[in-house]
């Protein structure tokens, strides 16, 4: 495939090679980027580098020639143009602290990561400011995707956010091509609460399902489950129409239809009756949904606001409360307007 002439000389940086971010490496290296690829564990990195292939994630998709693994970090840091983050938010901060020595304010931060920190609670774009610093250009990258959908070419479409619409448009143009699309939005808020809430969402989703609730339950838990979402998002500043798109229900329906979705099959796993662990163990990736959930669930009581499906998915993983009494809880709530 031939690369439009915006994309030449440009260079990337994803750290985090997991199954996302191999993608996200993949398609921006198809799109005629220099793209290094860095993640924590370096004996994999180093295979992948020799197999041109990640064997772990993404066993069938061969690395473009434009696609170079790279086990040491200040290597791949030292001539790219731009940062693209794609570590679980439990390392989000560490990460961050291991790249400001050779970080550079022209690079730019663009966040592909979905969660919330789980000791701080804050946004992961407030966390890129606190440790490098209010001077740089950064935008969140979110939406319907699995990853590997994006690595094999079937048709996409992300939101890709930024209050500097130039650095916003800039990213999704390095994005596009004829099976990827990405849009642009100012609300970094929205677009961020959006991809981190659907995860604890599609917990539920996925323990209704494995209960045998059927569709009638699946359509209720999406759709209020939106309502938690947008109240939360709008009560943190974001824009209540950026929960109509692509990285509110586009990602929300996504995430909580599909057996893709490692979040969808934590709940099928609880409605099981297996443990947390066992779950995650089977997983053999990290499951955001998990961990946002307690954070969401906190948030939520911090600022006062109603969240009755996280609070029954936090019960849950946290409480030790069944899968089926949390559904009894949800349909016995006193009832009350929907909006």
């Amino acid at each position: 495939m031939k690369s439009p002439s915006y994309m030449q000389n440009n260079s990337v940086a994803v750290l985090g090679a997991g199954s996302w971010g191999t993608a996200l490496a993949v398609l921006l290296a198809s799109n005629g980027h220099k793209t290094f690829l860095w993640g924590r564990n370096s004996d994999r990195v180093s295979k992948m580098a020799d197999d041109r292939r990640n064997e772990t994630y993404l066993p069938d998709i061969v690395f473009p020639l434009m696609l170079q693994p790279e086990a040491n970090l200040e290597k791949a840091l030292e001539s790219v143009n731009s940062i693209l983050m794609a570590v679980p938010s439990k390392g989000f901060r560490n990460s961050l602290e291991q790249i400001k020595p050779y970080y550079k304010p022209h690079m730019g931060i663009a966040i592909a990561t979905k969660g919330l920190e789980p000791e701080s609670l804050k946004l992961l774009h407030e966390v890129v400011h606190e440790v490098l610093g209010d001077d740089l250009k950064l935008c969140i990258i979110s939406g319907p995707t699995f990853a590997k959908e994006v690595a094999h070419e079937l048709p996409t479409a992300v939101t890709v956010a930024s209050e500097d619409e130039a650095f916003a448009l800039k990213y999704a143009k390095w994005l596009t091509n004829d099976h990827f699309r990405a849009y642009t939005s100012s609300d970094v808020i929205g677009v961020e609460i959006g991809g981190a809430v659907k995860n604890v969402i599609a917990i539920a989703a996925g323990i209704a399902d494995g209960l045998g609730f059927g569709a009638n339950t699946r359509t209720a838990v999406i759709t209020r489950g939106l309502a938690e979402i947008s109240r939360l998002g709008v009560a943190l500043g974001a824009h209540q129409e950026t929960f109509m798109g692509l990285a509110g229900l586009g990602d929300l329906v996504l995430t909580c239809t599909d057996n893709q979705s490692r979040n969808r099959r934590v709940g099928l796993g609880l409605a099981q009756g297996k443990s947390i662990s066992q779950i995650l163990d089977e997983l053999g990736q990290v499951a955001e949904g998990v961990e946002t959930a307690e954070k969401v669930y906190l948030l939520s009581n911090k600022m006062g606001i109603q969240m009755p499906i996280v609070e029954q998915v936090y019960e849950v993983l946290y409480q030790n409360k069944s899968a089926k009494q949390a559904g009894h809880d949800l349909l016995n709530r006193e009832i009350r307007a929907e909006i």
